[in-house]
């Protein structure tokens, strides 16, 4: 599938969306996206994040356990 196609189809979020689906602060997501960790749209001033983008990261930011489960908390 081309980037053209995973855009049309995308969910766009705003850089504070993304923060309380991540549970952390505005700042971490601009961090995120400055560093290329997480990719992001930029329309004027402010950013959009595609919502596969985020889940995504958050799967590759899973933690695994001493005996291969994942942490929970």
């Amino acid at each position: 599938m081309s980037v053209e196609e995973n855009f049309s189809r995308a969910r766009f979020l705003t850089v504070a969306e993304v923060a309380e689906v991540m549970r952390v602060s505005k700042m971490t997501v601009y961090r995120l996206v400055h560093s290329g960790e997480m990719p992001a749209v930029r329309f004027g001033r402010s950013y959009r994040v595609p919502e596969n983008a985020v889940e995504q990261y958050l799967k590759s930011a899973v933690v695994e356990g001493e005996h291969g489960h994942s942490e929970t908390g």
